[in-house]
């Protein structure tokens, strides 16, 4: 997964597209720098499968066969996923044929120790 995101240890890699998709909620946690500042390397993302979608959302997508953590962004008449750090300008928009890619939205994240530093999206 090349993404700013891994598999909880209960989501195997066969789960893994049925976790996308299904209704229940399920947690990923952030690996590297693509999101920073709002999502830091190590912090937990709550992913609603269900949720409605908006311009501004964060989102969990599958782009080019791999799954990506990214900002929602409508441009004009099109989609694309958006990485937040501005230090990473190696990381263009990502294009989306249409929103049946994006599998859930961050509906909250959390902070490994630290319960005060919990955000909530929705």
């Amino acid at each position: 997964m090349s993404c700013a995101c891994k598999t909880t240890p209960a989501m195997g890699a066969d789960e893994e597209d049925a976790g996308c998709s299904g209704g229940e909620s399920f947690a990923l946690q952030v690996l590297g720098d693509d999101m920073a500042p709002e999502f830091m390397d190590g912090e937990i993302i709550i992913i609603e499968p269900d949720g409605a979608l908006k311009d501004g959302s964060f989102v969990l997508a599958r782009h080019a066969e791999e799954w990506v953590f990214r900002q929602l962004c409508r441009r004009g008449e099109s989609w694309v996923l958006h990485a937040l750090n501005p230090a990473r300008s190696d990381l263009p928009d990502l294009p989306l044929p249409s929103l049946d890619a994006v599998r859930g939205l961050v509906i909250q994240k959390a902070v490994p120790g630290r319960r005060k530093l919990s955000k909530f999206y929705v």
